[in-house]
């Protein structure tokens, strides 16, 4: 793989009246007209109980699967909560994935993003595993970029309890899940697991805590994520924003490996997907760029209450199948001439 590829669909200008598609525009008026407290006016743990019950009426059903299976993965505070979610009852040896939900490091949970990890494991054909990380505040940085770490290793071992053998890892999250499928490549590029990492697939991720981007004043109000919910977040989740694992873009990005990356054009931290896709491609690593023009943060869990989200996301899984199968193609084709060549 030598190209970089960039897949950028045109949009209307952002700068001045960005584009809202009808279904968000409706759903940003019923949202912002719900009564009562915002969830950064909540405690924590309110916050995730108003999050958690809006799943039912926000996302899709989960469906049927071929098996879902609650682990417990060894961490480096106790067991870390998983699920695995296939299409397959069983399968043959290959890729999987690591998902880590989103939530602003504070809320969110395997349940929250159950659909959307049966979705993707429908569209990828793959095993998924999402990753109950420890949330702030009661844990702040840097549990989880620790439990998510620790939890790519595990499965990478391909244990026993997994049912599954592992041949590569597709690393993906949306929001601060998409934070931390980019630290976890970054940690497993500089000591690798059992297997490699094949893919990174953030959605629209925190790239960048210490800049400030024309987004995030562009979008800081009346867009779902708002600049006070952003605080709020941060000022739960304490990380060194000059670090790597709090600040992605701070760190080396030199090998680190092939992307999928997609932002929302009314988000107000799409502009640090955008840093990000860029810095990448400049440190010659593959990279497909999606942004969903006229939709916002957290569409992935979003597609019931925002039925767009659904080709969205089937444009998103297409871009990832499409990379796996490029990768995998190029190793089989480096083992097949290096057998050649003995």
């Amino acid at each position: 793989m030598t190209d970089t590829l960039i897949d950028v669909p045109t949009t209307k200008p952002a700068e001045t009246t960005p584009y809202v598609r009808p279904d968000v525009r409706g759903f940003l008026a019923y949202l912002n007209s719900v009564p009562g407290p915002k969830m950064h006016e909540m405690e924590a743990p309110a916050a995730r109980q108003v999050y958690r019950a809006m799943k039912d009426v926000a996302d899709l059903p989960v469906g049927e699967l071929g098996a879902i299976v609650d682990l417990n993965i060894p961490g480096p505070a106790g067991a870390i909560r998983a699920r695995l979610f296939d299409v397959a009852a069983t399968r043959v040896p290959g890729p999987a994935m690591m998902f880590f939900h989103g939530g602003g490091f504070v809320i969110g949970d395997i349940d929250t993003h159950a659909s959307a990890c049966a979705a993707i494991s429908r569209g990828l054909g793959m095993p998924v595993i999402s990753v109950d990380y420890r949330l702030a505040p009661e844990c702040p940085w840097p549990a989880a970029p620790e439990d998510c770490e620790a939890a790519s290793r595990w499965v990478a071992g391909s244990p026993a309890a997994l049912g599954r053998t592992v041949t590569g890892l597709v690393l993906c999250g949306d929001s601060a899940g998409g934070t931390l499928a980019i630290t976890t490549a970054m940690a497993l590029r500089d000591e690798p697991a059992a297997v490699p990492v094949i893919v990174q697939a953030p959605l629209y991720p925190a790239a960048d805590a210490i800049k400030e981007y024309p987004s995030y004043a562009q979008f800081a109000e009346d867009h779902l994520l708002t600049r006070a919910g952003m605080e709020w977040f941060m000022a739960a989740y304490r990380p060194d924003a000059t670090h790597w694992r709090a600040s992605p873009l701070s760190g080396d990005l030199t090998g680190l490996p092939p992307a999928v990356i997609v932002t929302a054009s009314l988000d107000p931290i799409r502009d640090q997907g955008r840093a990000y896709a860029a810095a990448l491609i400049r440190h010659g690593v593959p990279v497909v760029y999606r942004e969903a023009a006229g939709n916002v943060h957290g569409f992935l869990s979003l597609r019931q209450a925002i039925p767009s989200s659904q080709g969205d996301v089937a444009g998103f899984l297409a871009a990832v199948k499409a990379m796996v199968a490029e990768v995998e193609g190029a190793r089989v084709s480096a083992q097949a001439a290096g057998g050649i060549g003995t």
